[in-house]
């Protein structure tokens, strides 16, 4: 495991997410109405978002509309953030900490839009920090989640990163039992600039990641990110293979692996707590990289994810390219979930 007082290197920059990328503001509308041609002011175009349904779309033009924070209020707010898939205990959680001292009193969209960002802000900030770097010689980065996550992707993402912040790395399909996933990688290697160590299909991966070891520890890489699989119908099976990847690795150091990386996908809602419990007990994950950000509006998970495990979330995916993989930003992430104008 890392070293007790680990000397961070400051990670590389990465430019933060425009607002198309993140996720598109919650609308518990069944059917999104169809675009609105941009011939008026911006205002008249923009989605009410996760709020709209509570106190109507506010507009310049119409005076300010103001409820009541009663029951009735409170209730549909919990409804539409459960909706969203922040889990009912967190959902209870955060309406009860908007009404605290605000109960029975007229508040407007924003006001309530402005509380809720707040709120969410204020559970991830504790968990948005990046990938920290040791300075260990190969830094062994395990990489695990379900197959069609996203692994294989961030895997090619933060390899090009840490090449742009000057930094060797290795990378070793693990995933021997899929050809696509090693093809695949082997592309994302190709174009990171990454070497990319594999073997024979359905060859034993603990074998590989010792061979990845080997060649990391002779040619001084910093980092050294193995992919391993995600099948989870046979958990048993799972688990002794990377029990017997971390036994293997731990041959070379002792320490290793000094991160394990839980890649999840977005769009799966509430069974990324469900991969989470059970990557928990197979692997002893350290942080968390979030996939598919800007194809979801079901973001509310990752409010869930913090509150529940309090595990980092080091980076989030928001688009195809190479460099789509973006710090995650607590505020920016609240106000696009919250449909806030923060401009």
């Amino acid at each position: 495991m890392p070293p007790a007082d680990p000397i961070p290197e400051p990670a590389p920059e990465i430019a933060p997410p425009t607002p198309q990328e993140m996720p598109a503001p919650l609308d518990p509308s069944p059917i999104a109405p169809p675009p609105e041609t941009p011939t008026g002011p911006p205002s008249e175009s923009r989605k009410p978002g996760l709020l709209g349904r509570l106190l109507g779309r506010e507009t310049p033009d119409a005076p300010v509309l103001r409820r009541t924070l009663d029951d009735e209020m409170l209730e549909s707010l919990e409804e539409l953030l459960i909706a969203s898939d922040m889990g009912v205990d967190t959902a209870l959680r955060v309406s009860s900490n908007i009404a605290e001292g605000r109960y029975g009193k007229r508040v407007s969209t924003e006001e309530i839009k402005q509380l809720l960002a707040g709120e969410v802000a204020r559970i991830m900030e504790p968990v948005a920090r990046p990938l920290p770097l040791y300075p260990k010689k190969p830094q062994v980065v395990l990489v695990v989640g379900v197959n069609g996550s996203g692994k294989t992707t961030t895997i090619g993402k933060l390899a090009s990163q840490f090449r742009a912040a000057g930094k060797s790395v290795v990378i070793a399909a693990g995933d021997t039992f899929r050809a696509a996933a090693v093809e695949q990688l082997q592309v994302w290697g190709e174009r990171a600039g990454v070497p990319v160590l594999t073997a024979p299909e359905g060859s034993d991966p603990a074998s590989l990641a010792f061979d990845a070891m080997t060649k990391a520890q002779a040619e001084g890489a910093d980092l050294l990110m193995i992919d391993t699989a995600g099948r989870l119908q046979n958990r048993q099976d799972l688990m002794e293979e990377l029990a017997k990847i971390v036994r293997v690795i731990r041959k070379k150091d002792p320490d290793a692996p000094h991160n394990t990386l839980l890649v999840l996908d977005a769009t799966t809602g509430q069974n990324a707590l469900n991969q989470v419990d059970i990557f928990r007990q197979v692997a002893d994950v350290s942080g968390l990289v979030m996939t598919k950000l800007d194809g979801t509006a079901k973001g509310g998970v990752l409010v869930a994810l913090a509150d529940r495990f309090g595990l980092p979330i080091h980076a989030i995916g928001v688009g195809e390219q190479i460099d789509d993989l973006a710090p995650f930003d607590p505020e920016e992430f609240a106000a696009a979930l919250t449909g806030l104008d923060r401009g």
